[in-house]
């Protein structure tokens, strides 16, 4: 949301950013007192989130909390992904009744998709069930939307954006957002961010230091979290691999308590492995000794990955993520994916193959070919920029 409002503040157009009172503190927290002054064209606003005062302040909330407390009159964005629910009690029970690997037909713009490929919120049985009942509503808002802005490209999702348009006036495929910020030459926006943990930009310097496509990047985004046991399992297969890696262990990575690794895997992994609570995501993906993604496959992170040639390994944990990894492995050979139950000898094994395997290489080219199709994208006469001239013409000039 915040590229988008600097491509738009770029267009010429006053932006005003509300933020929830936590959220707020946590970017002041993270990037410093000044950090949501703004400018007189683009100034920050807070609301109340509906939920108790928390102290803690370097986690992110309770997604079914905030479903609950959100006023109605405000509605949070979220990838879209299924264009319309089958709203029988029927379906609803087909989509845990054990049949995950049955592949369906009924989604427009999305064949040979699985149960299981299907954003998790909906995977349920429970017709009361508080995310499934608030993706509804926002999905009934939709007709009343003058437009539906998707941070993609058409070459990466034509199918998809072909069946939305047929349901919908005004598909508008504006992406990639974080290239189309880094085209804005008005060095004046560069101070405005919106990264709610502190970047340790030492990992930069860390990165510099290592050889061309040797590192793997590991970063399960910022809401996904584990258990003590996946986080042990996770660390010994890359001290297995003994490949290079830049690891991000948020504060709140693991469920209930902090991340504390092995003392023995520090040890053995000293030398070669780097240890982060966050870092600049784009710009790591964009470093040349980057040549693997370890990710939960959130859309910021598969997009991203996209646009800087990295292929991925995935290991998705809830809502679109399913899909993203679907599409990652299946679709656009970019991928490969890791089982929920997560074993050491399944990540050394995947992350040998993404580094040096045959397979690896495949996944590389792949995602080079997507990587200039996306460039083509948010060029001079680009999908992506044709799509937000129409954007700021028809929709929001039009007024």
């Amino acid at each position: 949301m915040m590229r988008l409002a600097k491509v738009l503040h770029y267009r010429g157009f006053h932006v005003t950013f509300v933020l929830t009172d936590y959220n707020h503190k946590r970017l002041i927290k993270s990037r410093g007192p000044n950090s949501c002054d703004g400018l007189p064209d683009f100034c920050f606003e807070t609301i109340p989130d509906g939920l108790p005062p928390s102290d803690y302040a370097d986690a992110t909330q309770d997604i079914q909390s905030l479903c609950v407390s959100i006023p109605k009159t405000c509605l949070l964005p979220f990838c879209i992904l299924l264009s319309k629910l089958n709203g029988s009690s029927s379906s609803n029970s087909y989509l845990t009744n054990g049949y995950l690997d049955t592949t369906i037909d009924w989604i427009p713009g999305m064949k040979n998709i699985r149960l299981r490929d299907i954003p998790s919120f909906i995977r349920t049985t429970d017709s009361k069930d508080i995310i499934l009942n608030f993706l509804i509503k926002e999905l009934e808002a939709l007709d009343k939307a003058s437009a539906i802005i998707i941070n993609t490209f058409d070459a990466l999702e034509q199918e998809v954006l072909d069946a939305l348009s047929a349901m919908y006036p005004r598909v508008y495929s504006v992406g990639p957002l974080h290239s189309m910020v880094n085209q804005i030459s008005d060095q004046t926006m560069r101070s405005i961010g919106s990264n709610l943990w502190k970047e340790e930009l030492e990992c930069i310097k860390w990165l510099d230091s290592k050889q061309t496509n040797s590192v793997v990047y590991v970063n399960f985004g910022s809401i996904a979290v584990m258990t003590p046991h996946q986080l042990t399992e996770f660390a010994w297969g890359l001290a297995n691999s003994q490949k290079p890696f830049l690891w991000i262990t948020r504060p709140d990575l693991v469920t209930g308590e902090n991340a504390i690794l092995p003392a023995l895997f520090l040890h053995d992994t000293k030398e070669r492995g780097m240890l982060a609570s966050w870092c600049p995501q784009e710009q790591v993906l964009n470093h040349a000794s980057v040549g693997g993604f370890l990710t939960h496959s959130g859309w910021n992170s598969t997009i991203e990955s996209i646009s800087g040639g990295v292929p991925v390994i995935c290991w998705p944990f809830f809502a679109e993520q399913q899909t993203n990894c679907r599409y990652s492995c299946v679709e656009w050979g970019i991928g490969m994916e890791i089982d929920s139950d997560v074993k050491r000898e399944e990540v050394e094994k995947l992350v040998r193959e993404l580094m040096e395997g045959g397979r690896g290489k495949e996944m590389k080219e792949m995602t080079m070919e997507w990587k200039r199709k996306a460039e083509v994208a948010i060029g001079p006469g680009g999908s992506s920029q044709l799509h937000l001239d129409k954007l700021v013409n028809e929709v929001l000039l039009s007024k």
